[in-house]
């Protein structure tokens, strides 16, 4: 069979989602032929994933009839001819609702097939001396063999035709031996891990996934953020998405010296860890930031608004999320005003107003409270949506108040005076204390999370609801 010269740069879909079959150019003349086999930035452009490869594989095979598979692999790969001719067929075997979809094509040397992790791919040689030839986007290791899936090349359920019957053709020992497809244990999806999982927002997160097995959780004992040797063991390319929910966030304590350290060591050096890990590794990384990487001298703050932090803490998130920002898939969720399980502002004024303690409480800071329920929702809408990667304000709605104010919805919710609570201003407040500087306005503009579909509860029904 003669090659095709000449052709488009070409995609074509298939059943499989995500196994796309591609027509390549050849040029060709009385010399023999040229293609361009992979050219990121064509491919790219009309729509193949950028997928990374980082090792190029061949097999080579003498004789027609010689026949491969059906392997799932744990990464994804670009497969085309170097010389020869292929019947290739390939099985959904991942989880989900296309399990078991099968699509078979003929290649040459001018089609390539783009297959995605977890899809069984098989082929059979048609011509004499033929390189069969694949991009993949991790290493291959002998330990790697122990995350296949495998499906029976004569599987009846698939019933794949192949042009030369298999009982003529050259098959190995083993995959005669791979079983058939009612006894395939489905290759899972990659999984979400979520490290600093005892925070607050940890525990959002741990309850908005209860009994997903998808999602994966390391508190600082099951994963040490301030380890290389931590990153070094973990298999990062087990996951799709790592939403890292740690940070240092004692703000007095960050204007010390042993507190500056710990805030750059955990807000800093770890994040660049994880963005490192993200871009070698082509995972989402999520993370949350701060209000406090403001001045607060403007009314209200969007996501393009330039950082101007005050203090060592909101320098160090500052820091964070400009490292995160490099990272080609990333998710930057920027806070204000946090309360979740735990020690908090909210908690700590219903303990006052329980003892009968009238409290001043500064007046001249304005923003919104952020309930990390709230926040773990917005995360996972972010994750589940599709929606565009970079940064988003992610606080709950409602009018903005002062922090006197909270407090006093908190006393009144709570049974008690609303004139319990005197407002200060934050220098009257912090007068003779060691206090690191606080933004004035902490105010989040919501209007960019807001047109992806997630809208925010507002404070007022938040607050109601976690006094209750």
């Amino acid at each position: 069979m003669s090659i095709e010269f000449s052709k488009k740069l070409t995609v074509h879909e298939t059943p499989i989602p995500g196994v796309v079959l591609y027509d390549l150019p050849v040029h060709g003349d009385n010399r023999g032929w040229f293609k361009e086999n992979w050219q990121r930035e064509k491919m790219l452009g009309i729509g193949l994933p950028d997928f990374k490869p980082v090792q190029n594989n061949i097999s080579f095979n003498e004789k027609a009839g010689t026949t491969r598979g059906i392997h799932a692999e744990p990464w994804d790969k670009f497969i085309s001819v170097a010389t020869g001719r292929i019947f290739g067929a390939w099985v959904d075997l991942r989880e989900g609702p296309s399990f078991g979809a099968v699509f078979t094509a003929e290649l040459d040397p001018s089609r390539a097939i783009f297959v995605p992790r977890g899809v069984g791919n098989a082929f059979q040689t048609l011509e004499d001396n033929t390189a069969y030839t694949y991009l993949v986007n991790d290493h291959w290791s002998a330990d790697a063999q122990g995350q296949y899936t495998f499906l029976n090349l004569a599987d009846e359920t698939a019933a794949i035709v192949w042009p030369v019957p298999l009982a003529d053709a050259e098959l190995s020992d083993k995959d005669k031996a791979h079983p058939r497809l009612a006894d395939v244990v489905p290759m899972p999806a990659k999984k979400i891990l979520v490290v600093g999982a005892d925070g607050q927002l940890g525990k959002a997160l741990r309850e908005l996934y209860d009994g997903d097995a998808s999602v994966e959780f390391a508190g600082r004992a099951g994963f040490d953020l301030s380890s290389e040797a931590a990153f070094a063991e973990r298999n990062w390319r087990n996951y799709s998405t790592v939403i890292n929910a740690a940070a240092y966030t004692a703000v007095d304590t960050a204007e010390t010296a042993e507190g500056r350290t710990a805030a750059w060591a955990v807000n800093v050096s770890a994040v660049a860890r994880l963005a490192r890990a993200a871009v070698e590794h082509d995972f989402t990384l999520v993370h949350v930031s701060s209000d406090y990487v403001f001045d607060g001298v403007r009314e209200g703050h969007d996501e393009a608004e330039p950082f101007t932090p005050l203090g060592v803490y909101g320098q160090t998130k500052a820091a964070g999320d400009a490292v995160v920002s490099v990272v080609p898939r990333h998710y930057i969720a920027r806070t204000s005003w946090v309360i979740g399980e735990g020690n908090n502002f909210v908690r700590t004024m219903a303990s006052l107003a329980g003892r009968g303690i009238e409290p001043s409480v500064v007046n001249d800071q304005i923003g919104r409270l952020s309930f990390t329920e709230d926040i773990a929702a917005g995360i996972q809408h972010l994750l589940a949506s599709g929606a565009a990667y970079g940064t988003y304000n992610l606080s709950n709605d409602g009018e903005p108040q002062s922090w006197a104010d909270i407090a006093a919805d908190v006393y009144e919710l709570s049974g008690h005076t609303r004139t319990a609570v005197t407002g200060v201003s934050t220098e009257e407040y912090f007068k003779g204390k060691d206090a690191a500087p606080r933004p004035l306005n902490s105010v989040l503009d919501l209007a960019k999370i807001q047109s992806t579909g997630f809208h925010p509860a507002s404070v007022a029904s938040r607050l109601k609801d976690y006094l209750s």
